[in-house]
């Protein structure tokens, strides 16, 4: 049995976290989900990035994750 879904998806504004080579973004609904992984040296780079600073305090999240109530 096949089945034909039409769609009309408009999104005003989409914020993405973080995107992982695992991740699956899904919008609407699929039959088959094909992998695809793209791997771009967009700004031409040759050498790998300067190792990162540890934050000298904890981050406080803008939003609390848990409730103490």
């Amino acid at each position: 049995m096949n089945y034909t879904i039409h769609q009309s998806i408009c999104i005003n504004f989409l914020k993405v976290g973080s995107v992982s080579n695992s991740s699956v973004l899904q919008i609407g609904s699929a039959g088959v989900i094909q992998a695809r992984s793209s791997l771009y040296n967009t700004g031409g780079y040759v050498k790998p990035a300067e190792e990162a600073e540890a934050i000298e305090k904890p981050v406080t999240p803008l939003v609390p994750l848990s409730s103490t109530t």
